[in-house]
C-alpha cells in the first residue's frame, strides 16, 4: 500500500502524524505564497522554531514512518490502531527537504519516526537519510532528529555527527506512568541514549578545543518531551523531573505536551474540558524560571502545594507568597533579586544593572527599559518610593493582578486541540500588544 502512494500523499499522512511531537514551536499559520514575495507558511508539515540569536526559522516537520511495533496506549500511531500508514524512503525525505528549501519554504528539517521492525532498523534509516542530505545533496541547513531508544550506540553516534540537534522523548514523567501506558518502553532504554549524547557533546567540545576543524557532534544540544495529563503526576513532580534532566543530562530544553485523548482506552483519563492547555502553559512558564531566572523547583512548589495557581503565572505566584522579600529597591538590589520581580525579564534586568551604573533610575526610566510596571509596581521601589500607594498584602495584590487579565478560558468544552505558540495565550480576552509579543520571545515574566 505504501509503495503505491505518491510522495505528497505520504507527506499528508506523516506531517499530520508528527503534530503531537512538540519539540519545536508551531506557528499555526497557513498563509500561502502570493507569487511575488519569497517563502510562505504552507500547512503541509511546516512549523516554526527559534535559533539561538532569536531568528524565527521554518522547519519541515515529519515522521519518517507512522508504522510502529509498539502499542503505547496514548499514541495515535500505536500498532493496534486502524489508521492510514505510510513510510518514506530516505531519498523521498531528501527530495522533499531540498525542494522545499529551494522554494524558500523551509530552512531546516525536523525528523521523528515510529519504530518500524526494530529500533536499530529505524535508526539506520534515519542515519541514512541525514547522511544523504549532508553528503549527497550538500544540505547545510538545520537538522533535528530523534534518537531511537534501544538503538545501537554506534548508529546514534554517527547520526550525532550529522545532526544539529537530537532528542530522546521521555514520553511520561515517571517510570510508573511509563509502565502503565507504554509497557514496551523502559526508562533505562530512554536515559541511555540521552546520557550517550550528553557525553558525546562534552567530549566533542574538548576535541574542538584541541582541533578547531574537528567535526561537530550535536552542536545545538539535545532536548526531550513529556506528555502532561495522561498520568496522575503533580506539577511539582513534573518540574522536579525537568530540573533533574537539566542538572544531570545538560538538556537544552524540556518540552511539555498537553495530553490529547485520541484513543478509546479505559486506562486513559477522561478530558471533559479538553487537553490541559493552561497546565501546559504554566509548566512552560515555570520552565523558563528554572532555566533563566535562577529558581529551583522546590521554591515554586512543594508536596503540600503540588500544583500551580491557575490564575497567576508561577513567578507572580511565588512573589505574592514571599512578600517578606519585597519591595525591592531597583537601584541597589542584586541582579538575582531583580530577576525575581514579576514584570522584569532577563533583558530588562540586564539593562537595569547597566543603566544604574551612571544614574538613579525612576519609574519612567524603568518603563523605557521595558519593565512591565502594571505587574512590577507592587514589588519595587525607586529611590525608596513605590510608584503608587499600594498595600503589600497578598489578597490585595492577587486581586489586582488577576483583574488585569480578566477570565481565563483555557480548555473549555468544544475547543479542539492545537499547539500553542510563544505568542499565543489561547483565549485571553485581551489582544497581545507588540511589546507583549517581544517579551514573550525573550521569556520575560
Amino acid at each position: 500500500m505504501t509503495d503505491e502512494m505518491t510522495i505528497m500523499e505520504k507527506l499528508g499522512i506523516l506531517s499530520d502524524a508528527a503534530k503531537y511531537d512538540v519539540a519545536c514551536t508551531s506557528s499555526g499559520v497557513e498563509r500561502k505564497g502570493n507569487g511575488k514575495d519569497m517563502g510562505n507558511c504552507k500547512a503541509g508539515g511546516i512549523c516554526h522554531s527559534f535559533s539561538a540569536d532569536g531568528r524565527c526559522i521554518s522547519l519541515l516537520k515529519i515522521l519518517f514512518t507512522n508504522e510502529c511495533i509498539y502499542d503505547c496506549k496514548y499514541c495515535i500511531n500505536r500498532k493496534s490502531n486502524d489508521v492510514p500508514r505510510a513510510t518514506f524512503t530516505p531519498e523521498e525525505v531528501c527530495s522533499l527537504t531540498m525542494q522545499f528549501y529551494r522554494r524558500n519554504y523551509i530552512e531546516g528539517l525536523f525528523l521523528s519516526s515510529g519504530i518500524i521492525k526494530s529500533p536499530d532498523f529505524t535508526m539506520e534509516l534515519i542515519y541514512t537519510t541525514v547522511f544523504l542530505l549532508r553528503k549527497k545533496y550538500l544540505f547545510n541547513g538545520y537538522i533535528h532528529v530523534k534518537a531511537i531508544p534501544g538503538a545501537d550506540a554506534r548508529l546514534i553516534q554517527m547520526t550525532g555527527f550529522l545532526a544539529d540537534r537530537m532528542s530522546v522523548n521521555l514520553e511520561l514523567p515517571t517510570a510508573e506512568g511509563l509502565r502503565s501506558l507504554a509497557p514496551n518502553k523502559h526508562r533505562k532504554n530512554i536515559l541511555t541514549p540521552m546520557r550517550q549524547i550528553q557525553n558525546g557533546i562534552a567530549e566533542n567540545k574538548n576535541e574542538i578545543a584541541l582541533y578547531r576543524n574537528a567535526p561537530r557532534f550535536v552542536e545545538a544540544g539535545q532536548s526531550t518531551q513529556m506528555i502532561i495529563g495522561a498520568t496522575p503526576e503533580s506539577d511539582y513532580q513534573i518540574m522536579s523531573v525537568a530540573e533533574g534532566l537539566y542538572d544531570k543530562f545538560a538538556l537544552k530544553r524540556v518540552f511539555y505536551s498537553a495530553f490529547v485523548n485520541v484513543n478509546e482506552d479505559s486506562t486513559l483519563p477522561a478530558l471533559p474540558g479538553g487537553p490541559p492547555l493552561l497546565r501546559e502553559h504554566r509548566l512552560y512558564q515555570a520552565d523558563w524560571l528554572l532555566r533563566f531566572y535562577g529558581f529551583r523547583a522546590g521554591e515554586l512548589l512543594d508536596e503540600k502545594r503540588p500544583f500551580f495557581n491557575v490564575m497567576l503565572d508561577p513567578k507572580a505566584d511565588w512573589a505574592v507568597r514571599h512578600l517578606e522579600q519585597f519591595p525591592v529597591e531597583v537601584n541597589r538590589a542584586s541582579y538575582e533579586m531583580i530577576l525575581r520581580v514579576p514584570g522584569i525579564g532577563v533583558k530588562s534586568a540586564q539593562r537595569i544593572i547597566k543603566a544604574r551604573r551612571t544614574a538613579n533610575l525612576d519609574f519612567d526610566a524603568l518603563r523605557k527599559i521595558g519593565v512591565v510596571l502594571k505587574r512590577a509596581l507592587y514589588f519595587i521601589t525607586c529611590n525608596g518610593r513605590m510608584m503608587y500607594h499600594t498595600k503589600l498584602q497578598e489578597d490585595y495584590i492577587v486581586r489586582n493582578l488577576t483583574e488585569e487579565k480578566g477570565n481565563l478560558y483555557f480548555a473549555r468544552d468544544g475547543v479542539t486541540y492545537r499547539q500553542i505558540s510563544l505568542f499565543d495565550d489561547a483565549n485571553f480576552d485581551s489582544v497581545p500588544t507588540v511589546i507583549d509579543r517581544q517579551q514573550a520571545v525573550f521569556g520575560q515574566l
